[in-house]
């Protein structure tokens, strides 16, 4: 997915992204709810307005992200 625009909104709840290379993909507002991204390569991803509520990013790279108006109430790194 390394650089690939995903629809905008798309519906990635719950899914299991670990390790996955997302490296500039847009993922405007998708819905990341409890997807698993550990590990996973975010480096300058588009995640504005995402909700990332009780995703799990331990250990993910989000360096350059756009973290702009996404969603995560607690603001913690679930395991």
């Amino acid at each position: 997915m390394n650089g690939h625009k995903i629809e905008p909104g798309v519906k990635l709840s719950w899914a299991d992204l670990r390790g996955a290379n997302l490296t500039n993909a847009t993922l405007t507002n998708a819905d990341l709810t409890n997807a698993f991204l550990t590990n996973a390569f975010l480096t300058n991803a588009d995640l504005t307005n995402a909700s990332l509520t009780g995703a799990s990013l331990t250990g993910a790279n989000l360096s350059g992200a756009d973290l702009s108006g996404a969603i995560m109430p607690d603001g913690t790194i679930h395991d």
